[in-house]
């Protein structure tokens, strides 16, 4: 379970001072093996909240409480539990492609023969066993970014995090990864969160979406399977109208 506690994070401009409130007062539960996608205009917050969900940044005010734990003041205890794709995706070039895997293995303190026979595993369920040995630059866009989520799920991770991790595919490229990373989060047991600014994304992934306002003000909080296929052109539209209008809108309150 995350329970995100009327939490608040405020940054202080260096050369005025002038405080910005990422995030005012969000409070926000996510049940263990949910997927939710969280959209919401660029700057409104969410990717502070990422930050926050894997310590990287202390809150303000207000908590987050992964099983009884904080993020940040417990930092230790989520290594190897949480695991995040980004929309570049960070390989190191001097690595190959098994290496990159390998890393958060190697931080753990894994035996390398496991690393090994693991990370193979992921390249393998991933189509990329035979380019265990490639460097990144001998891979395509897509092929990186499959070797990025291997990457992610190698340590069998409680928690995994997206953020905008398809974006910059084409079309039909993302397609086929966000379907392999929901397949394999679900396959996995884990609680995934993902940030996008494309609503059909949200749409086809998510188990809740949650639309976010300017700091992080929780607009809505939608339940996917509550609107049925047919009907999935006007849950867009309403999301399309809260996010422009920064308000709720009484078509998306929804049980």
């Amino acid at each position: 379970m995350i329970a995100v506690e009327d939490l608040r994070k405020v940054f202080y401009q260096a050369a005025t001072g002038q405080a910005v409130v990422a995030i005012g007062h969000l409070s926000l539960a996510i049940a263990p093996r949910e997927m939710v996608a969280i959209v919401g205009q660029t700057g409104c917050g969410k990717s502070t909240l990422f930050d926050l969900l894997i310590g990287l940044e202390a809150p303000t005010e207000g908590r987050i409480v992964i099983d009884g734990k904080t993020p940040y003041g417990d930092f230790d205890a989520f290594r190897g539990k949480i695991a995040t794709v980004f929309q570049q995706d960070r390989l190191m070039p001097w690595r190959s492609a098994l290496d990159n895997v390998k890393l958060p293995l190697e931080l753990l303190g894994v035996p390398e023969t496991e690393q090994t026979e693991r990370s193979l595993g992921w390249l393998k369920r991933l189509g990329l066993e035979r380019f265990a040995t490639a460097y990144p630059r001998e891979l395509s866009g897509g092929m990186r970014q499959r070797v990025a989520i291997a990457r992610a799920f190698v340590v069998q991770p409680t928690i995994l995090l997206a953020d905008e991790a398809f974006g910059h595919l084409d079309e039909v490229t993302a397609g086929e990864l966000r379907d392999t990373f929901v397949t394999l989060a679900r396959e996995c047991g884990s609680t995934a969160i993902l940030i996008t600014h494309q609503l059909e994304e949200a749409i086809a992934v998510g188990d809740r979406i949650v639309v976010f306002g300017r700091s992080a003000a929780l607009l809505a909080d939608i339940r996917v399977a509550a609107w049925p296929p047919s009907e999935h052109a006007s849950l867009r539209e309403a999301i399309q109208a809260t996010l422009q209008a920064n308000r709720p809108d009484p078509r998306l309150a929804r049980a």
